[in-house]
């Protein structure tokens, strides 16, 4: 890159997604604006993805609005990226398959290890 060339400005957005509506533009910013946004995210285990198409594109909504629905698909990965790495799984979905929590309440058992019997009453080891 020459002397003449200029790098482009960091852009970050940060989202919010509570499980209703649609995730909502909460904060973003360029340059030193956009340093601080990823240095608190990352101070409180905030996920980060860098995707910068996306931010310049989500750099455009009003803070507080809702992302557009154009935006969904896109935003959507982001997410669930976010929730992948930080070990959660979004409000109001089934839980994940082979998880605890997807067997009926009161049969909390952990799954059987290999090689072991499906029989309930056979202890696990």
């Amino acid at each position: 890159m020459s002397e003449h060339e200029q790098r482009p400005l960091p852009i970050a957005v940060a989202l919010r997604y509570d499980g209703t509506g649609a995730p909502r533009v909460t904060a973003k910013g360029r340059a030193e604006v956009a340093e601080r946004i990823v240095a608190l995210a990352r101070e409180h285990g905030v996920p980060l993805q860098d995707e910068p198409e996306l931010a310049a594109v989500l750099a455009r909504i009003p803070l507080g609005e809702e992302i557009p629905e154009a935006l969904y698909r896109a935003v959507a990965e982001v997410i669930a990226f976010a929730y992948l790495l930080s070990g959660k799984w979004p409000p109001g979905l089934p839980p994940r398959p082979g998880t605890l929590s997807d067997q009926p309440s009161g049969d909390r058992r952990e799954p059987p290890k290999s090689g072991a019997t499906d029989d309930p009453r056979a202890p696990h080891i």
